[in-house]
């Protein structure tokens, strides 16, 4: 079985950022999209106590030529592995399903970066069982729970539900980042608002 990539070998030592504490936070992901990958630690690290859901846009997102080589001029600009899955693009539900099972308990953030490691630094299928049970276990879960959630299609509603909570608040691209009811899509939207939040945390307040 496949050994999770752990990214803390491959990138030198940082600061710690300041960590924003919010229940005003939403992330809405997709485990398919590379941009996800890209995004999730860095949010998981700086905004504690935020949601995350996974979803499914209504309208499947447009896979355009230009899609790798525009997640990899963004991997090498934040100094992040990428790797290509032999399967990509493609969708993938039964690890999205697990997803859900993960965010019930409290562990969405772990499974979420797990597999997107397993996916963008070891080019590994999600829907591969042996992956997603590798992912599962690497985030704390129990294995044998999440493939039966892996094989639950039930759980495409909640999923279904996500995406359109995204379209309805006008937005069209996964990742899409939510804070106290402003909507930000796309992985440099998403950092953009990371960056501010880093100046706004770290400066010390005025009395």
């Amino acid at each position: 079985m496949a050994e999770v990539i752990q990214l803390t070998q491959r990138r030198p030592d940082r600061v710690a950022s300041p960590t924003l504490e919010t229940h005003a936070t939403t992330l809405y992901f997709d485990l398919a999209s590379p941009f996800t990958y890209l995004v999730a630690e860095r949010v998981e690290r700086r905004v504690g106590g935020a949601l995350w859901r996974p979803a499914a846009l209504p309208t499947p997102q447009a896979r355009g030529e230009h899609l790798v080589a525009d997640a990899c001029g963004r991997a090498q600009a934040l100094r992040m592995p990428l790797v290509w899955p032999e399967r990509f693009p493609a969708r993938v539900p039964t690890a999205m399903r697990v997803a859900t099972y993960a965010n019930e308990q409290g562990c969405c953030p772990a499974f979420a970066i797990a597999a997107g490691r397993l996916a963008f630094c070891g080019g590994f299928d999600l829907e591969d069982p042996d992956i997603i049970a590798e992912a599962a276990a690497a985030s704390g879960l129990d294995v044998d729970e999440a493939l039966a959630a892996a094989r639950d299609p039930r759980r495409d509603h909640q999923i279904g539900m996500a995406g359109r909570s995204v379209e309805h608040a006008g937005g069209s691209i996964l990742p899409a980042l939510e804070h106290e009811r402003r909507l930000y899509c796309g992985e440099p939207h998403i950092t953009a608002w990371l960056s501010q939040l880093h100046g706004a945390v770290a400066r010390p307040s005025v009395s």
